[in-house]
């Protein structure tokens, strides 16, 4: 097995000349400012996140004021992202760490990965790229490199794999240069030891690697079997009043687009205008199907049927949750589901937009 402090000294030199050092989080970085950009990271692309980050830290620059926010603006922030539990978590965390720790973020270990949403590689990632703790981080990336590295057979889901890899990255993170060394190893996996087509040629593993040495890379992590995936299908309802305005109502906290507001759903089993006046006390003038387009989430397939219609009449019935007319023209003010924003945006550009309405909000009381 490779010698520890060769190990590091080669990932160490790579990063010095071919790194990234200019990421947004890592100027000035805190573990608030870490924290933020490794939720964001979990499952999205660097490349994806920076604008997401940049928007975000402008808005909520430090944890009090993130903790001080509505969900609503913190949902709005990070629509478009997806998995939306985390920006859940990330705002209850903020919290949290008020009540508790006065608004400073947590410098142990064992209070960080006690708040919601931080397993144990992103605490380790915080408080190493945050706070210059000597702590190993095991992201996808690194689970990547060190599986190639030393050949570790099997899917890194499975405990027993888990904890062989954990067991390599305790082992060859430094004490020292800590910050430096998990940036450089989580480099390596997304810039040269990718999942397909590594480059092999550029790794200062190479001369290390069991996978390399092998002549196939690309067995290792191994993948586990996954499952065809569902297709679901809903019916969303483009519900617009006299002025123009659109229906929306807020989604449950858990579950898909968990806590955003969407266009109210209607089962594919329902006749629209009947759960229309049944649910909301209004009668549809009007109707028409338009174009189904299908969402994919991590586990199933979404099949949208939206169906537009004009109402008369105000709110009333049974409404199960909280409700509001929308004027798309003014966007700002909360959280909305990306495929229901884009719907939204199509529909209005297909009728010249919503009426010439100067983009208000009229929330309605929560019945039921």
């Amino acid at each position: 097995m490779a010698d520890p402090g060769r190990f590091g000294g080669l990932v160490l030199d790579w990063f010095d000349r071919h790194g990234r050092k200019d990421l947004p989080w890592q100027t000035g970085p805190t573990p608030y400012r870490v924290w933020v950009s490794e939720i964001m990271l979990q499952q999205t692309q660097v490349a994806t996140v920076i604008p997401y980050f940049e928007r975000f830290m402008g808005r909520f620059p430090d944890l009090t004021t993130l903790a001080g926010a509505h969900l609503d603006e913190v949902l709005h922030l990070w629509s478009g992202l997806g998995y939306y539990a985390r920006a859940r978590n990330l705002h209850r965390a903020a919290g949290l760490i008020v009540d508790r720790h006065g608004g400073a973020f947590p410098l142990d270990f064992a209070a960080v990965t006690e708040l919601p949403g931080i397993g144990r590689s992103t605490a380790g990632a915080i408080l190493s790229l945050g706070a210059g703790q000597p702590w190993p981080i095991l992201d996808g990336n690194v689970k990547r490199v060190l599986a190639r590295c030393f050949a570790i057979e099997g899917w890194p889901g499975k405990a027993v794999v888990l904890e062989r890899l954990w067991s390599l990255a305790e082992r060859y993170t430094p004490v020292e240069r800590t910050a430096a060394y998990n940036q450089a190893m989580m480099d390596l996996g997304a810039l040269v030891c990718t999942r397909s087509s590594p480059r092999c040629q550029d790794c200062p593993l190479s001369g290390l690697c069991l996978a390399h040495g092998n002549g196939d890379p690309s067995r290792y992590p191994g993948r586990r079997n996954a499952p065809l995936q569902p297709v679901k299908a809903i019916r969303l309802l483009l519900v617009r009043n006299g002025q123009g305005e659109v229906l929306l109502e807020q989604r449950p906290p858990s579950g898909i687009w968990g806590g955003l507001w969407s266009l109210p759903e209607c089962g594919m089993d329902e006749e629209p205008r009947a759960f229309l006046e049944r649910r909301y006390g209004l009668k549809a003038d009007g109707a028409g199907e338009l174009t189904p387009f299908r969402h994919t989430f991590s586990h199933f397939h979404l099949d949208i049927h939206p169906w537009e219609t004009r109402v008369s009449g105000g709110l009333s019935g049974v409404m199960e949750r909280a409700c509001l007319w929308y004027n798309a023209q003014n966007p700002e003010q909360l959280g909305l589901a990306a495929p229901v924003a884009r719907l939204i945006l199509t529909a209005n550009e297909r009728k010249g937009g919503p009426d010439g309405q100067n983009g208000s909000l009229r929330q309605t009381e929560q019945g039921g």
